[in-house]
């Protein structure tokens, strides 16, 4: 990673390396489905991977509960395995920083939650709207 100063602010950018992953959840018939995306973090990654497998016809409806989705990253090969819920979880959470707060943004729109229930313009949760999640 390296940090640069972007048009004369003092904040840092990190640069993240795209990895090649293959990501995998089964089904609520409990048939797994599997896709290769590119990501540069973990969440991204699923992030993709639940939007190519929604659109696809033969995958059947994924559960938000206790579904695992399984991630292997291909170059240094990683596993990894996130709960959905977790990840839902983490998703509808206020961003720390406002490197999380546009990484959910992101991954939102990769979702086609642009205008999430559960925020605000600027990424912050709402908490009237947190139980839409």
């Amino acid at each position: 990673m390296t940090k640069e100063r972007t048009k004369g602010e003092y904040g840092t950018l990190l640069h993240v390396a795209l990895r090649t992953c293959i990501v995998a959840v089964k089904d609520l018939r409990d048939v797994e489905h599997s896709v290769e995306v590119t990501a540069e973090t973990l969440y991204e990654a699923i992030a993709t991977a639940l939007a190519a497998l929604q659109k696809d016809n033969w995958v059947g409806e994924i559960g938000q509960g206790f579904a695992t989705v399984t991630v292997l990253v291909q170059q240094p090969p990683v596993k990894h395995e996130v709960k959905i819920k977790d990840f839902v979880s983490w998703l509808g959470r206020q961003g720390r920083s406002p490197a999380e707060v546009i990484l959910k943004q992101k991954l939102e729109k990769i979702l086609g939650k642009v205008n999430h229930p559960g925020r605000d313009r600027k990424g912050y949760a709402n908490k009237s709207a947190a139980s839409d999640l």
